[in-house]
């Protein structure tokens, strides 16, 4: 079989293709910097806007690199948005341990409804970290999956196992990670969606527990105050 015959052999999503339209991560960033901002100060690492100027500094400095499409591959654009996320997670990590120290410490979280609003918002954006690291990750990133050049998914599609199931130019892209971190949120376990690699399924693991953590505590401390 020749070179041609291989490729044309290959399914879409392991082909050399175009990237990747950035306004997606984009939008989940800004979610994220807004469900942050509108936390309590207690629940933010510093001063309750560092974090948010550092991610809308980075996330402009990517989209300002590729406004349309993921096309430019370098080294140090690689390296900034993993910057971004590893922020944005550090983030994270810090309103759930505070949300998770105030609880279990038995410390003043106001009402039902504001803690309620501030465990919600605190899942919400679990689940938008998680789904930028998803996207970041797997295979590569974005532009390595646009590319083609690893052969082996760190998440496994139903696509990828029913190809006669969906469109011929079928590949995933940020709305499939976004539903995969929503899903394995929700039931604590992959759903559609299985990870193939240990660190897609130690993250997976990592993400669970920490949707599972939190939602027990507050719904917990939350019927309690209604009590």
């Amino acid at each position: 079989m020749g070179f041609e015959e291989d490729l044309a052999a290959r399914p879409f999503w392991r082909r050399l293709s175009r990237g990747e339209q950035r306004w997606p991560f984009a939008l989940a960033i800004a979610a994220m910097i807004t469900l942050q901002l509108m936390l309590p100060e207690r629940y933010s690492l510093g001063a309750w806007w560092v974090l948010p100027a550092v991610e809308v500094a980075v996330v402009g400095a990517l989209v300002a690199a590729n406004p349309g499409r993921l096309e430019r591959r370098t080294p140090m654009l690689r390296r900034l948005s993993l910057t971004l996320i590893a922020v944005a997670s550090l983030g994270t990590a810090w309103s759930v341990v505070r949300l998770v120290a105030d609880i279990a410490g038995g410390a003043d979280t106001g009402s039902a409804a504001a803690l309620l609003g501030s465990g919600a918002s605190i899942w919400l954006i679990n689940v938008l970290t998680f789904a930028v690291w998803y996207w970041e990750l797997d295979r590569g990133g974005a532009l390595e999956r646009a590319a083609g050049t690893d052969p082996y998914p760190d998440f496994l599609f139903p696509q990828m196992t029913a190809p006669d199931m969906a469109p011929k130019d079928w590949r995933p892209q940020f709305a499939d990670y976004l539903y995969l971190a929503f899903t394995n949120a929700t039931a604590f376990s992959p759903t559609d969606t299985l990870p193939l690699s240990r660190w897609a399924k130690l993250t997976m693991l990592l993400q669970s527990a920490i949707s599972l953590v939190t939602a027990a505590l507050v719904v917990a401390k939350a019927v309690n105050a209604l009590g």
